[in-house]
């Protein structure tokens, strides 16, 4: 198969891919590909995909995960507090409110 090399440096193929490759020999016969050549080339390709993915480190995935705690929390102590001060403010309105603690 030739390759050529892109400006990114990646390798671009020239040739049609293996997929295009089975649908034109299954449109030769008149049908697609087998529904488990299809399930497998799926997986394959799957699987290509996720090695090309750069994962982050263990550190990093720690250091975002509690800024998203840390943010989860404040918004928590701010709802909560405008939801009391709300209540509370109903409360002067219209007394035969049942206690909030």
């Amino acid at each position: 198969m030739k390759e050529k090399k892109s400006v990114a440096g990646d390798f671009v193929q020239n040739d049609t891919t293996t997929k295009q490759k089975d649908v034109k020999k299954a449109k030769k016969n008149g049908k697609k590909p087998r529904f488990f050549k299809r399930i497998g080339r799926w997986f394959k390709e799957t699987f290509a995909e996720l090695k090309k993915v750069s994962w982050p480190t263990f550190g990093k995935v720690v250091k975002q995960t509690g800024v998203v705690l840390v943010v989860v929390l404040i918004f928590l102590v701010v709802i909560t507090a405008f939801d009391v001060g709300l209540y509370s403010l109903l409360g002067l309105v219209k007394p035969s409110l049942p206690g909030l603690f």
